[in-house]
C-alpha cells in the first residue's frame, strides 16, 4: 500500500508507483470520485467523454454527444468574441 503526507496547504506527492500505474504527467487533472468511504483518483487525459459513468446518473441520462457539441460550440463562440 502506498501512502503520502499532507501538508499544512493541504498539497500531497501522488507517490512514482501510482503516476506510472495511471499515465501521469506534469500539469495532468485528477478527478476525485467520493464512493461511500473511500475516494477514487480519476486521470483526465484529454477527452470529457473519458469520464462518461464516472458520476452517478441523475433521473434521466445525459447525451454527451450533445453535452460535447454544445461545449465545443461555446467554447468556439467565446474564443471569436475574444478576437
Amino acid at each position: 500500500m502506498h501512502q503520502s503526507v499532507i501538508t499544512r496547504k493541504g498539497q500531497t506527492t501522488i507517490p512514482k508507483e501510482i503516476r506510472t500505474f495511471l499515465k501521469l504527467e506534469p500539469n495532468d487533472k485528477l478527478f476525485y470520485i467520493v464512493e461511500g468511504e473511500k475516494v477514487v483518483l480519476k486521470p483526465l487525459h484529454g477527452d470529457i467523454l473519458e469520464l462518461r459513468g464516472s458520476v452517478p446518473a441523475k433521473d434521466h441520462p445525459a447525451d454527451f454527444d450533445k453535452v460535447l457539441k454544445t461545449t465545443r460550440k461555446k467554447a468556439a463562440k467565446k474564443i471569436i468574441e475574444g478576437h
